[in-house]
Protein backbone atom coordinates (compact mmCIF):
# COMPACT_ATOMS: atom_id res chain seq x y z
CA UNK A 1 0.00 0.00 0.00
CA UNK A 2 3.06 2.42 -1.24
CA UNK A 3 0.36 5.41 -1.76
CA UNK A 4 -0.69 5.29 1.90
CA UNK A 5 3.01 4.89 3.37
CA UNK A 6 5.00 8.34 2.04
CA UNK A 7 7.62 9.92 3.96
CA UNK A 8 6.15 13.29 5.02
CA UNK A 9 7.89 16.48 5.92
CA UNK A 10 6.41 18.55 8.90
CA UNK A 11 8.31 21.66 7.93
CA UNK A 12 6.91 21.57 4.21
CA UNK A 13 3.55 20.64 5.21
CA UNK A 14 3.63 23.74 7.87
CA UNK A 15 4.43 26.15 4.99
CA UNK A 16 0.39 26.31 4.24
CA UNK A 17 -0.40 25.98 7.84
CA UNK A 18 -2.75 28.64 7.78
CA UNK A 19 -4.99 26.99 5.13
CA UNK A 20 -4.77 23.61 6.40
CA UNK A 21 -6.12 24.27 9.59
CA UNK A 22 -8.98 26.80 8.25
CA UNK A 23 -11.26 23.42 7.86
CA UNK A 24 -10.19 21.50 10.72
CA UNK A 25 -11.95 25.05 12.81
CA UNK A 26 -14.93 24.81 10.92
CA UNK A 27 -14.92 21.08 11.42
CA UNK A 28 -14.93 21.71 15.11
CA UNK A 29 -17.42 24.68 14.95
CA UNK A 30 -20.00 21.71 14.44
CA UNK A 31 -18.84 19.42 16.76
CA UNK A 32 -20.96 18.65 20.23
CA UNK A 33 -19.09 19.02 23.28
CA UNK A 34 -18.70 15.59 25.02
CA UNK A 35 -21.00 14.65 27.84
CA UNK A 36 -17.98 13.85 29.77
CA UNK A 37 -16.53 16.50 32.19
CA UNK A 38 -13.11 15.28 31.21
CA UNK A 39 -13.46 14.09 27.64
CA UNK A 40 -11.04 11.49 26.25
CA UNK A 41 -10.54 12.24 22.68
CA UNK A 42 -8.68 10.82 19.92
CA UNK A 43 -6.85 12.89 17.10
CA UNK A 44 -6.24 10.08 14.44
CA UNK A 45 -3.31 11.47 11.62
CA UNK A 46 -2.57 14.22 14.19
CA UNK A 47 0.38 14.89 11.81
CA UNK A 48 2.93 17.01 13.75
CA UNK A 49 0.48 18.32 16.52
CA UNK A 50 -0.91 21.44 15.18
CA UNK A 51 -4.31 20.97 15.20
CA UNK A 52 -4.13 18.85 17.86
CA UNK A 53 -3.45 21.92 19.96
CA UNK A 54 -7.35 23.35 18.85
CA UNK A 55 -8.92 20.38 20.27
CA UNK A 56 -7.19 20.90 23.92
CA UNK A 57 -8.29 24.65 23.44
CA UNK A 58 -11.86 23.54 22.68
CA UNK A 59 -12.06 21.27 25.72
CA UNK A 60 -8.85 22.09 28.10
CA UNK A 61 -9.98 19.53 30.97
CA UNK A 62 -9.50 16.71 28.19
CA UNK A 63 -6.95 13.78 27.74
CA UNK A 64 -6.17 14.24 24.10
CA UNK A 65 -3.97 11.72 22.00
CA UNK A 66 -2.60 12.14 18.95
CA UNK A 67 -2.02 8.94 16.97
CA UNK A 68 0.30 8.99 13.15
CA UNK A 69 2.21 6.48 11.58
CA UNK A 70 4.94 8.96 10.33
CA UNK A 71 7.96 8.94 12.80
CA UNK A 72 8.65 12.33 10.92
CA UNK A 73 5.31 13.80 12.07
CA UNK A 74 5.21 12.33 15.24
CA UNK A 75 8.44 13.63 16.15
CA UNK A 76 7.25 17.67 15.48
CA UNK A 77 4.54 16.51 17.59
CA UNK A 78 6.12 15.55 20.62
CA UNK A 79 7.14 19.07 21.55
CA UNK A 80 3.65 19.59 22.12
CA UNK A 81 3.50 16.62 24.93
CA UNK A 82 2.61 17.35 28.70
CA UNK A 83 -0.56 18.63 30.70
CA UNK A 84 -2.87 21.75 29.14
CA UNK A 85 -3.90 24.78 30.97
CA UNK A 86 -7.15 23.58 31.97
CA UNK A 87 -6.46 20.25 33.62
CA UNK A 88 -5.95 18.12 30.70
CA UNK A 89 -2.83 16.54 29.12
CA UNK A 90 -1.75 16.16 25.46
CA UNK A 91 -0.10 13.22 24.21
CA UNK A 92 1.19 11.28 21.34
CA UNK A 93 1.87 7.46 20.04
CA UNK A 94 2.17 6.09 16.55
CA UNK A 95 -0.77 4.54 15.11
CA UNK A 96 -1.60 3.78 11.53
CA UNK A 97 -5.03 4.20 10.25
CA UNK A 98 -5.17 1.48 8.39
CA UNK A 99 -5.28 -0.84 11.19
CA UNK A 100 -6.24 1.26 14.38
CA UNK A 101 -8.59 -0.85 16.68
CA UNK A 102 -9.60 1.64 19.70
CA UNK A 103 -8.37 -0.41 23.43
CA UNK A 104 -10.50 1.76 25.47
CA UNK A 105 -13.23 4.07 25.53
CA UNK A 106 -13.33 7.70 23.73
CA UNK A 107 -15.89 10.91 24.08
CA UNK A 108 -14.56 12.03 20.50
CA UNK A 109 -12.42 10.59 17.44
CA UNK A 110 -11.30 13.15 14.97
CA UNK A 111 -9.56 12.77 12.10
CA UNK A 112 -8.21 15.98 9.94
CA UNK A 113 -7.42 15.45 6.23
CA UNK A 114 -6.13 11.85 7.10
CA UNK A 115 -9.08 8.76 5.88
CA UNK A 116 -7.87 9.89 2.31
CA UNK A 117 -4.90 8.23 2.67
CA UNK A 118 -6.47 4.99 4.39
CA UNK A 119 -8.12 2.20 1.73
CA UNK A 120 -10.95 1.01 3.22
CA UNK A 121 -11.67 3.35 5.76
CA UNK A 122 -15.46 2.75 5.62
CA UNK A 123 -15.15 -0.30 6.85
CA UNK A 124 -13.49 0.63 10.10
CA UNK A 125 -15.99 3.10 11.09
CA UNK A 126 -18.30 0.17 13.31
CA UNK A 127 -14.98 -0.59 15.41
CA UNK A 128 -14.37 3.26 15.80
CA UNK A 129 -17.84 4.12 16.98
CA UNK A 130 -18.10 1.19 19.24
CA UNK A 131 -15.59 2.55 21.09
CA UNK A 132 -17.17 5.71 21.36
CA UNK A 133 -19.21 6.75 24.92
CA UNK A 134 -22.88 6.99 24.18
CA UNK A 135 -23.14 10.27 23.27
CA UNK A 136 -19.89 10.22 21.67
CA UNK A 137 -18.62 11.52 18.09
CA UNK A 138 -16.93 10.88 15.02
CA UNK A 139 -15.85 13.69 12.99
CA UNK A 140 -13.58 13.70 10.21
CA UNK A 141 -12.64 16.45 7.55
CA UNK A 142 -10.24 15.13 4.37
CA UNK A 143 -9.85 16.78 0.44
CA UNK A 144 -12.30 15.54 -2.10
CA UNK A 145 -10.41 17.48 -5.05
CA UNK A 146 -9.17 14.44 -6.58
CA UNK A 147 -10.45 15.23 -10.34
CA UNK A 148 -9.02 18.82 -9.77
CA UNK A 149 -6.03 19.51 -12.07
CA UNK A 150 -3.91 19.37 -8.95
CA UNK A 151 -4.19 15.54 -8.67
CA UNK A 152 -5.26 14.75 -12.14
CA UNK A 153 -2.00 16.18 -13.92
CA UNK A 154 0.26 14.39 -11.07
CA UNK A 155 -1.66 11.19 -12.31
CA UNK A 156 -1.66 12.08 -16.24
CA UNK A 157 1.65 12.90 -15.88
CA UNK A 158 2.97 9.96 -13.88
CA UNK A 159 1.56 7.67 -16.26
CA UNK A 160 3.45 8.49 -19.27
CA UNK A 161 5.51 5.91 -20.52
CA UNK A 162 8.77 8.08 -18.76
CA UNK A 163 7.45 7.57 -15.55
CA UNK A 164 4.75 4.74 -15.78
CA UNK A 165 7.29 1.75 -14.47
CA UNK A 166 8.03 4.29 -11.25
CA UNK A 167 5.09 5.74 -10.26
CA UNK A 168 1.75 4.23 -12.08
CA UNK A 169 0.79 2.90 -8.66
CA UNK A 170 1.90 5.02 -6.06
CA UNK A 171 -0.37 7.55 -6.20
CA UNK A 172 -3.70 7.54 -4.80
CA UNK A 173 -6.76 6.91 -6.84
CA UNK A 174 -10.20 8.36 -7.61
CA UNK A 175 -12.39 6.36 -5.00
CA UNK A 176 -10.09 7.15 -2.20
CA UNK A 177 -13.12 9.66 -1.16
CA UNK A 178 -16.33 8.72 -1.37
CA UNK A 179 -19.54 10.91 -2.70
CA UNK A 180 -20.58 12.79 0.81
CA UNK A 181 -23.76 11.11 0.47
CA UNK A 182 -21.74 7.09 0.86
CA UNK A 183 -20.81 8.80 4.11
CA UNK A 184 -24.19 10.04 5.56
CA UNK A 185 -25.67 6.80 4.48
CA UNK A 186 -23.02 4.08 5.99
CA UNK A 187 -23.06 6.49 9.50
CA UNK A 188 -26.71 7.15 9.78
CA UNK A 189 -26.78 2.91 9.15
CA UNK A 190 -24.76 2.57 11.99
CA UNK A 191 -26.72 4.02 14.13
CA UNK A 192 -25.78 7.85 14.39
CA UNK A 193 -27.12 11.11 13.58
CA UNK A 194 -25.01 12.19 10.30
CA UNK A 195 -23.91 15.61 9.32
CA UNK A 196 -22.18 15.59 6.43
CA UNK A 197 -21.27 18.68 3.75
CA UNK A 198 -18.90 19.76 1.31
CA UNK A 199 -17.23 23.01 1.29
CA UNK A 200 -14.80 24.90 -1.60
CA UNK A 201 -11.90 26.99 -0.49
CA UNK A 202 -10.73 29.32 -2.72
CA UNK A 203 -6.99 29.69 -1.48
CA UNK A 204 -4.93 32.51 -2.12
CA UNK A 205 -1.65 31.49 -2.42
CA UNK A 206 1.51 33.84 -2.44
CA UNK A 207 5.31 32.87 -3.32
CA UNK A 208 6.72 31.34 -6.76
CA UNK A 209 5.35 28.03 -7.92
CA UNK A 210 2.41 28.12 -4.58
CA UNK A 211 0.67 25.26 -6.33
CA UNK A 212 3.60 23.38 -6.28
CA UNK A 213 4.83 24.18 -3.07
CA UNK A 214 1.23 23.66 -1.49
CA UNK A 215 1.45 19.94 -3.32
CA UNK A 216 4.73 18.91 -1.88
CA UNK A 217 3.53 18.94 1.88
CA UNK A 218 0.54 16.54 0.77
CA UNK A 219 -0.45 15.06 -2.51
CA UNK A 220 3.09 14.93 -4.06
CA UNK A 221 4.79 12.82 -1.25
CA UNK A 222 4.39 9.77 -2.25
CA UNK A 223 6.30 10.61 -5.60
CA UNK A 224 8.71 12.14 -3.60
CA UNK A 225 8.86 9.17 -1.67
CA UNK A 226 9.58 7.26 -4.96
CA UNK A 227 12.27 9.40 -6.30
CA UNK A 228 14.02 10.26 -3.46
CA UNK A 229 17.04 8.34 -4.26
CA UNK A 230 17.27 9.64 -7.86
CA UNK A 231 17.56 12.97 -7.49
CA UNK A 232 18.02 13.63 -11.07
CA UNK A 233 14.54 11.99 -12.04
CA UNK A 234 13.11 13.75 -8.69
CA UNK A 235 13.70 17.39 -11.06
CA UNK A 236 12.56 16.55 -13.89
CA UNK A 237 9.49 15.02 -12.75
CA UNK A 238 8.74 18.33 -10.43
CA UNK A 239 10.04 20.58 -13.65
CA UNK A 240 7.35 19.00 -15.73
CA UNK A 241 4.57 19.18 -13.26
CA UNK A 242 5.43 22.47 -12.49
CA UNK A 243 4.98 24.14 -15.49
CA UNK A 244 1.38 21.78 -15.88
CA UNK A 245 0.57 23.57 -12.84
CA UNK A 246 1.88 27.13 -13.94
CA UNK A 247 -0.87 26.84 -17.04
CA UNK A 248 -3.62 25.07 -14.39
CA UNK A 249 -3.54 27.62 -12.05
CA UNK A 250 -2.33 30.98 -13.64
CA UNK A 251 -0.99 33.39 -11.54
CA UNK A 252 -2.38 36.78 -10.72
CA UNK A 253 -0.99 40.23 -9.48
CA UNK A 254 -2.62 39.43 -6.28
CA UNK A 255 -1.46 35.60 -5.86
CA UNK A 256 -2.76 32.45 -7.21
CA UNK A 257 -6.33 31.04 -6.96
CA UNK A 258 -6.01 27.64 -5.49
CA UNK A 259 -10.03 26.25 -5.50
CA UNK A 260 -9.90 23.07 -2.91
CA UNK A 261 -12.86 20.88 -2.14
CA UNK A 262 -13.09 19.28 0.87
CA UNK A 263 -16.11 16.65 2.86
CA UNK A 264 -16.86 17.42 6.59
CA UNK A 265 -18.95 14.49 8.70
CA UNK A 266 -19.86 14.88 11.90
CA UNK A 267 -21.40 11.65 13.45
CA UNK A 268 -22.81 11.34 17.14
CA UNK A 269 -23.85 8.29 19.22
CA UNK A 270 -26.73 8.44 20.42
CA UNK A 271 -27.15 7.91 24.12
CA UNK A 272 -28.26 5.26 26.09
CA UNK A 273 -31.92 5.33 27.23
Amino acid sequence: MSAASPTWDPAQYLRHAGHRTRPFADLLARVPDPPAAAPRIADLGCGPGNVTLLLAGRWPTAHITGYDNSPQMLADAQAHTGPTDGGGRLDFAHADATDWVPDETYDLIVSNAALQWVPGHLDAFPAWLDALAPGGTLAFQMPHNIDAPLHALMRELAATPRWQARLAHVLRHADSVHLPGVYLDRLARLGCAADVWETTYFHVLTGQDPVLDWVKGTGLRPVLTALADDPEAHGAFLGDYRDLLRTAYPSAEYGTVLPFRRLFAVATKKPQG
